[in-house]
């Protein structure tokens, strides 16, 4: 009875701002401009131009989410190690960004890019061209990094500090040296961990629009550009409305594939 009662305020929010939103997202997705009934809206989810442009923010986020694993995955490491002194510290350092508006790093971000921004200044100073960096697909793909690094070491971090040492220990015992350690034992542990962070960094990064828009200069357009175009500009809600379900469903199913990798993960390592 009591968690019934405690869980109801958090049910009514649920049911009021993702229920009801993803019902008129899928009602809007079925319908033409009249509001008549219609299925056109989703078959022009695959066209050429369309499919190009879900082929880059997928590529784009792949990227992106393989450079926060290579990059999160130490940081996390070291973070949890029990040797690390100074662990608060940087702990909080990985976490002070997360405390700014998502907007107001994308903008700092490109105060260090743009032509005459920081990074060009320490270039010139050492003597080189200035370099071109805003508008480039290395930009965007710097923001993503930069906005989403901290949602992958912090799924990494709690399931290396939860992990039992004492496996590690028994491992080490046994004579398996660090690698062998690492490979057979830390890794499989910490999967949970690696697929949190790679749902928590994949699924923003193949919607997101502002960091394109702003590092970009709009001339990487990605699915969520097109999709706010659609609403902004185009007023066109039906199919802004069939782009955002498209988009969903392609997360659900990206979701449930790693939910699976991650169960198969799981029952390995308890026959292990």
């Amino acid at each position: 009875m009591k968690r019934s009662f405690f869980s109801g305020p958090y049910a009514l929010w649920m049911i009021m701002f993702t229920i009801f939103p993803i019902v008129f997202v899928a009602l809007y997705a079925f319908q033409d401009n009249t509001g008549a009934f219609t299925i056109d809206n989703i078959t022009r989810c695959f066209e050429g131009t369309y499919m190009k442009v879900l082929w880059r923010s997928v590529k784009l986020a792949l990227e992106c989410t393989v450079l926060c694993v290579l990059l999160g995955y130490p940081c996390a490491y070291f973070l949890a190690s029990k040797d690390f002194s100074k662990y608060k510290t940087l702990f909080v350092l990985i976490l002070l960004p997360m405390w700014m508006n998502f907007l107001l790093r994308t903008y700092a971000s490109m105060s260090l890019l743009e032509r005459n921004g920081i990074i060009n200044a320490i270039v010139t100073a050492l003597g080189f061209d200035r370099w071109n960096m805003i508008g480039t697909e290395g930009a965007v793909l710097y923001g993503m990094v930069y906005n989403y690094l901290p949602f992958m070491v912090l799924p990494i971090h709690t399931s290396l500090k939860k992990m039992d040492q004492r496996v590690i220990e028994a491992a080490q015992d046994l004579g398996a040296n660090p690698a062998r350690v690492f490979l057979k034992v830390t890794l499989p542990l910490s999967m949970s961990g690696v697929i949190s962070g790679i749902t928590m960094v994949f699924m923003p990064s193949v919607t997101t629009f502002a960091i394109s828009k702003l590092l970009g200069s709009g001339n990487f357009m990605l699915m969520g550009d097109v999709i706010e175009n659609q609403y902004m500009v185009a007023n066109d809600w039906s199919f802004g409305s069939s782009l955002s379900l498209f988009m969903t469903v392609l997360i659900l199913i990206s979701i449930g594939l790693l939910n699976r990798l991650d169960t198969n993960k799981s029952e390995r390592s308890d026959n292990w």
